[in-house]
């Protein structure tokens, strides 16, 4: 059984094991009250293995399925784990920093890591085509990240929308998966760097306002 299967055997389990509204899942779900007042540092991984339901499983489970073996072509078995873990962390002390003065703010899932696995993968191969359910035609990848990058921020930026995702976590984990490709596979980021720029400008953006306009955070 390779990394891959295992990791998604792995949250599958957990997820059935503690499911929405359980004990286990309030007690390790992402919580920036109980992050930032009782410590429990654990739910930045934790809350990484639990899912709202099925359908939310399903759908971060078969991202990974179809983009992880990318990365474990590329990246091998510790770069997988690296990207995959690593995005879920950062993703998550992204959410911290932005929803810190919000101790009610939770959220649960693996979308950080998946995220951060589906972006080294665009940032190795930006043309490669993703198929979305509701399009029949594959979008470049680069395109598709543009579109994605735009819309999160865009809902981060106006709170009063709400959509139910934790936008705060998909980005800081898909902005690993990019740093981490980038700085191990130099030369194959070198020749797409115009894909990558053009994917990352919502990015810069959203840097732009939480940083020098202090908009959010």
């Amino acid at each position: 059984m390779n990394i891959l299967i295992l990791i998604i055997a792995i949250t599958a389990v957990i997820s059935f094991v503690a499911p929405n509204g359980s004990s286990n899942f309030e007690k390790y779900k992402f919580s920036v009250g109980a992050i930032m007042n009782r410590k429990e540092y654990i739910r930045l991984l934790s809350s990484g293995f639990l899912h709202a339901d099925i359908m939310h499983l399903v759908f971060n489970m078969m991202t990974l399925y179809f983009f992880g073996p990318i990365i474990l072509q590329g990246f091998g078995n510790l770069g997988f784990i690296s990207i995959y873990f690593g995005s879920i962390l950062l993703g998550n002390l992204f959410s911290l920093f932005i929803y810190q003065r919000q101790p009610w703010y939770s959220a649960i899932g693996a979308s950080g890591g998946v995220s951060g696995i589906l972006f080294a993968a665009i940032a190795m191969l930006p043309t490669t085509g993703i198929y979305l359910f509701f399009i029949p035609i594959p979008i470049p990848g680069f395109i598709f990240g543009l579109i994605y990058f735009s819309y999160s921020v865009y809902m981060m930026l106006n709170p009063n929308q709400h959509d139910n995702i934790g936008h705060a976590a998909h980005l800081g984990g898909a902005f690993f998966g990019l740093v981490y490709a980038v700085a191990t596979q130099p030369q194959a980021a070198m020749s797409n760097a115009l894909y990558i720029g053009i994917m990352a400008l919502p990015l810069i953006y959203l840097s732009y306002e939480i940083f020098i306009r202090k908009r959010i955070g």
